[in-house]
């Protein structure tokens, strides 16, 4: 696969490794997204549509992500502390799926990212929301959001934090979309590797049906499957792998990501292992934690490369 090329009116930022070949790109106007994860030139990130696609129609591609809910939810309300809040499809950033229920949060692609720091290693860029009267229609909890991503030792490290900036406390089921890819090796001979944790079934429109299943965990052959499966009890340290090509990319869920979605859809050679702050719908169903005044709440995952 040849390097992407990106439009030339949508800036990025390349970080590069000292201990390797190993580059990131981020683009901090289109919504801080991962645009390329290369070793040695050997994209490892599946682009997907492109990023222009990204831009003009929310296609995910990359490392987008999913912001403030990660994955669906089930219907176009939700209630926190007893308000209930309306979505409207089309505004205020909210996109749906093919059945009509809102997908992956408001900041796909948002022009609006602030970059904060930037070294040859790291960067860093922020959102505050409770400036942003088109993305408080959506999420009304004003807070100021952050991710730093930091290479080395053949590693991307992405930390996110949540600092609330009322008196409201800011719900957290926000979450990432790596789509990871193996160039030198045919999907069906990929080998996967996942912790112990439980399964929540999904129905046909990928909402959780409230069923339970324990998950060894361990290694696998992808061969032909397509996974799309939900999981929760996600420990601290958990690490999600793929091989083959004599390649091998870790996620590791370092820190404040429970839950998880499995993700390798039939059409295209990526796999993604989505570290999320809560289940699918949590925003609608409960089960998730909050970042109070006064508490910023951090959470990281890391792609290492081996």
């Amino acid at each position: 696969m040849a390097a992407p090329s990106f439009p030339g009116d949508i800036e990025t930022v390349t970080l590069h490794d000292p201990s390797s070949a190993l580059t990131a790109t981020f683009a901090p106007g289109a919504g801080m997204v991962g645009v390329s994860l290369a070793d040695d030139g050997v994209e490892l990130l599946g682009q997907r549509r492109g990023l222009a696609a990204y831009v003009s129609h929310g296609k995910t591609m990359g490392i987008p992500i999913l912001y403030p809910w990660a994955n669906r939810l089930g219907g176009n309300s939700y209630g926190v502390d007893g308000a209930i809040v309306k979505l409207t499809p089309g505004a205020g950033g909210v996109r749906t799926d093919e059945h009509g229920v809102p997908i992956h949060g408001v900041l796909a692609a948002y022009p609006g990212w602030r970059v904060r720091s930037q070294t040859e290693t790291q960067l860093a860029a922020e959102v505050d929301f409770g400036a942003q009267p088109r993305l408080l229609a959506s999420f009304p909890y004003p807070h100021l959001l952050t991710m730093e991503v930091r290479l080395a030792d053949r590693a991307l490290t992405i930390t996110t934090t949540v600092e609330a900036t009322t008196a409201a406390a800011v719900p957290l089921c926000y979450g990432f979309h790596p789509y990871l890819r193996l160039p030198d090796a045919a999907r069906a001979t990929w080998r996967i590797e996942t912790p112990p944790m439980t399964r929540r079934p999904v129905d046909a429109w990928g909402i959780p049906t409230g069923a339970s299943a324990e998950h060894a965990g361990g290694p696998q052959t992808l061969g032909e499957q397509f996974l799309d499966d939900g999981f929760v009890d996600v420990p601290a340290g958990a690490v999600f792998a793929v091989s083959g090509g004599g390649r091998r990319i870790e996620v590791v869920f370092d820190q404040g990501y429970p839950a998880a979605q499995v993700f390798a859809p039939g059409g295209d050679d990526v796999i993604c292992f989505e570290p999320m702050a809560a289940p699918t719908d949590a925003l609608r169903r409960g089960g998730y934690r909050s970042a109070r005044p006064g508490e910023p709440d951090t959470a990281r995952f890391t792609i290492r490369v081996l």
